[in-house]
């Protein structure tokens, strides 16, 4: 079954949360894809969860730094049983922690093997979100990427789409090669060269450069069950939002 979600780090420059929330669920979605900004203290974690049950929205995913995660898998468990989450994601490698070579990737993947058997004792699965870097090949040829998986057979892959584009790479290639361990897939379009420069040179789902309908379409026949709108740098959220949401009903 096919699941439409909404990041929420797309509408973090329109506090306040509430207003967020109240607005998804008009919208039409039932589902949000939740970030460590929001966990970073009981009063956010609180705002979130009312938010949340006072909305009829549900959180199956949620993007948490790889620090947290190896330092505390209690507390991530621990949250994820309070939200429902049934999918932990690692967002984003900063660019001094990035590895330059092929083994160190490997082992970064390793690193995340070790935290998928550990959140598994809790009944979690671990995925990781990819940008544009790990699809710049490396001095050999090999892909980040490829690698990361490679070495974390047991990590499930949250795909952003638009990154790996960005990046040069074809877009269905990586749905060919991983399939059904593509758990969710970030849906987010380019817009023409030049335009859109105020919010980063991104387009709200379905008005860009992308072949959303058919990268769709794809993604779902090898398994892909939860859509995760989102916008780096939208002007307007709701604009986004709404148009996001809409557009997907057409794919």
């Amino acid at each position: 079954m096919t699941e439409l979600s909404y990041q929420l780090y797309s509408s973090r420059l329109f506090p306040p949360l509430e207003d967020t929330l109240k607005m998804l669920a008009e919208i039409g979605y039932a589902h949000v894809e939740g970030y460590s900004a929001l966990l970073a203290d009981s009063a956010g974690v609180d705002a979130l969860e009312s938010g949340l049950q006072a909305h009829g929205l549900t959180m199956p995913s949620c993007h948490v730094g790889l620090d947290m995660c190896e330092k505390d898998p209690g507390a991530v468990a621990q949250l994820a049983s309070r939200f429902g989450i049934e999918t932990i994601v690692i967002p984003y490698i900063q660019p001094d922690d990035r590895p330059a070579t092929a083994d160190g990737w490997r082992a970064y993947g390793q690193r995340l093997a070790a935290v998928a058997q550990e959140l598994s004792k809790s009944g979690l699965k671990l995925a990781y979100h990819n940008h544009d870097f790990e699809f710049v090949p490396l001095a050999d040829g090999a892909l980040p990427m490829d690698l990361i998986l490679e070495s974390a057979p047991t990590v499930l892959f949250e795909y952003d789409v638009a990154w790996a584009v960005r990046a040069g790479a074809d877009p269905m290639i990586p749905v060919a090669k991983y399939g059904s361990r593509i758990a969710i897939a970030h849906l987010k379009d380019i817009a023409p060269d030049g335009e859109a420069q105020d919010e980063d040179g991104w387009a709200d789902v379905g008005h860009g450069i992308m072949d959303w309908s058919s990268l769709f379409q794809s993604l779902r026949a090898v398994g892909t069950r939860h859509f995760v709108m989102e916008h780096d740098n939208p002007s307007n959220h709701r604009r986004f939002a709404q148009r996001a949401f809409d557009a997907t009903q057409t794919f």
